[in-house]
């Protein structure tokens, strides 16, 4: 069975992908992560934060107001002591390509183009097989407006991509009004892949303590609908190869992802909960189900559910938003009753 797939111009054994986790810090679980046999590893990433705390930036902006303000200090990491700075980044990309046989991916998190560029380069310098812009950005200013965010994404491509020759994929958020008009921003800009999406994490208030702390929740198959949602209207509509990340759990949710348009199905979730094994799992039952239904290979499927070509996308999906409201039943389907809005 040819599970092979092409993404961001490389060519890999199959389309899933170990994606950026703490995992990822030790060359022992990447060399597992391949004999397990992903095809690629997203390391974590190198935060903005930790460029810049080299000249001690972070610290006097966190630290000005702690007067002011000293229950909301306990929401800023140390940065100090997460992962690890950009030097020793650089180090563990070249101890990672050592190890592995595997395409390797270095991960830029951050939203401005400071020192994105300069540490993207060495990245490339330091034997990675692409970079990955992860570009996490929450717009609380109210004055700053749509189109100026969207120019700032597509500036920092554009920046990062010119000064590289290995691909660049790009790491976005689902939260843009017109998704496939940005994405194609992205595209022209120099994007080699489109990464959807990131998952925007939000801190959960002690009513006790009136502390503020990091609330995570790791990922579960159901979250995949937004991500498929996306794949199926961007395939066609971009020149960027599409990976999907955030609810791929199972064979099947990689499945959909290829129907949906997607090159590589991205994992992290069901690694932390189940263990680095469960990526030969999840390929023995892609192997299965393409045996079984007689593909001869993954790209055959690639796409196949995709709306290329729906003639307009737009009525299609007020049509199944009409219908998913009205085939709600509150009696577990024996009820005719349905949902209004």
């Amino acid at each position: 069975m040819d599970l092979s797939t092409n993404y961001a111009g490389l060519q890999l054994k199959n389309p899933l992908v170990a994606s950026s986790s703490p995992l990822c810090r030790e060359i022992v679980h990447l060399r597992q992560m391949e004999d397990s046999g992903a095809a690629a590893i997203m390391l974590h990433s190198l935060f903005e934060e930790q460029i810049n705390i080299e000249s001690n930036e972070l610290d006097t902006y966190l630290w000005s107001s702690t007067d002011v303000s000293a229950e909301a200090m306990s929401y800023f990491p140390s940065m100090e002591s997460y992962n690890t700075g950009p030097d020793a980044y650089l180090e563990h990309i070249r101890k990672a390509k050592e190890a592995v046989g595997i395409p390797v991916f270095g991960s830029l998190n951050g939203v401005s183009e400071g020192g994105w560029v300069k540490y993207a380069k060495l990245m490339e310098e330091a034997g990675a097989d692409g970079v990955e812009l992860n570009i996490y950005f929450m717009a609380t200013n109210g004055q700053h407006d749509s189109a100026s965010i969207e120019d700032q994404y597509v500036r920092l491509v554009r920046s990062v991509k010119s000064q590289l020759k290995i691909p660049l994929t790009v790491k976005i958020g689902p939260f843009f009004s017109s998704m496939t008009n940005f994405a194609k921003r992205l595209d022209e800009a120099g994007a080699d892949g489109l990464v959807i999406f990131n998952r925007f994490y939000q801190p959960d208030f002690d009513l006790e303590t009136l502390d503020v702390f990091p609330s995570l929740e790791l990922s579960r198959s159901s979250d995949l609908t937004l991500r498929l949602h996306w794949a199926a209207i961007l395939f066609g509509n971009v020149k960027a190869d599409i990976a999907i990340t955030g609810g791929v759990h199972s064979s099947a949710d990689i499945l959909k992802s290829m129907m949906a348009g997607a090159r590589v199905a991205m994992t992290t979730s069901e690694l932390l909960q189940h263990g680095i094994g469960s990526l030969r799992s999840m390929l023995t039952g892609v192997e299965s189900w393409l045996d079984e239904h007689s593909y001869e290979s993954i790209r055959q499927m690639q796409g196949s559910m995709s709306q290329k070509n729906v003639p307009n996308p737009a009525v299609f999906h007020r049509a199944n938003y009409m219908k998913v409201l009205s085939s709600y039943s509150l009696n577990e389907g024996s009820s005719s009753t349905a949902l209004s809005q």
